[in-house]
């Protein structure tokens, strides 16, 4: 239930950024939770891949290149997703910076008391 939670917040954050964010469009909320759905797939089956092979430039640029690895992502999910579009790598980084901090600050909302 809170996977699904989390789908639908960070769709929310998807259509929101679409509006502010001028190089990025999302045609609909359906379009943003299969974007969604995509952004969490890619991030649990590619971004391991990408860090492991991109590891020392990692380490040289002190974590940094972590953010090109997230804007690749939203590239790839850009690639799969008919709808939803981003017209270039800056405005991809701009998008991933902006969307983990709406997804960390609507995910703390979900925080659970164990």
């Amino acid at each position: 239930m809170n996977t699904i939670i989390k789908i639908l917040l960070t769709a929310v954050a998807v259509v929101v950024l679409s509006k502010f964010l001028p190089g990025v469009a999302v045609d609909g909320f359906v379009t943003a939770i299969i974007v969604a759905v995509v952004l969490a797939l890619l991030k649990f089956i590619v971004r391991p891949i990408l860090v492991i092979l991109t590891l020392p430039v990692t380490i040289v640029t002190f974590g940094l290149f972590l953010f090109i690895i997230n804007a690749i992502i939203i590239l790839i999910a850009d690639y799969f997703v008919g709808g939803f579009s981003v017209s270039g790598v800056w405005i991809a980084l701009l998008f991933s910076i902006l969307l983990s901090i709406f997804q960390s600050i609507l995910f703390s909302l979900l925080k659970d008391d164990k």
